[in-house]
């Protein structure tokens, strides 16, 4: 059955269904084929370079271009965007970040997909808050706002024994906001370093 489905169908298949990153079983679905087939498909369509692996399970069109930073929410669930690249993305500090930095309530991991670095901190459950819905090229994502963002940066900072945060746009952070986010963590050195960075 596998062999019905030429490539024009399949990707007119999951382009009609807007399936910009698509896993084994959106495709069996969108299709109607057995698992099998689908494992067939997979393959050989990545094999000529006609859709992208991700990661394990989860695989792109090339030409979808979707956002980093929705690459990442869907890489590794639950996770936001957060720490240097969200810095970054506000405006909070001056440098370009090219590794896609992201907290998370599972065990910290790091991905390469698609040529470019993913990795995941994990904070604690009762920290994973503070963070917007955004768009980009049509794709909703979410990302920390600068103050947990530069709180998450703190903290696991502080966890590493590296110091704070020195080069950042002061301006940018709302102190009172950021201490409210540092009480989340119920830590505190983070409270400390939070009022002395921001005063």
């Amino acid at each position: 059955m596998a062999k019905l489905v030429n490539w024009p169908k399949f990707e007119r298949s999951l382009k009609e269904k807007r399936l910009s990153l698509f896993t084994p079983l959106d495709v069996k679905r969108v299709l109607g084929v057995t698992a099998t087939s689908v494992t067939f498909l997979l393959h050989r369509y990545a094999k000529k370079g006609l859709i992208l692996r991700v990661r394990k399970g989860l695989y792109t069109l090339p030409d979808a271009h979707v956002p980093d930073p929705y690459l990442a929410n869907r890489i590794y669930e639950p996770s936001y965007v957060s720490l240097e690249f969200a810095l970054s993305y506000h405006g909070v500090i001056p440098e370009s970040v090219y590794e896609i930095t992201s907290v998370t309530t599972k065990a910290t991991r790091r991905f390469t997909a698609l040529g470019k670095i993913f990795s995941f901190r994990r904070i604690k459950r009762q920290a994973f808050k503070g963070y917007e819905p955004r768009k980009q090229n049509g794709f909703t994502f979410f990302i920390a706002d600068p103050e947990k963002a530069f709180v998450d940066l703190a903290y696991l900072r502080i966890r590493a024994n590296r110091k704070p945060l020195s080069r950042f746009h002061k301006e940018k952070i709302n102190a009172n906001k950021a201490l409210r986010y540092a009480g989340f963590f119920n830590y505190d050195p983070l409270i400390r370093v939070i009022k002395t960075t921001l005063r």
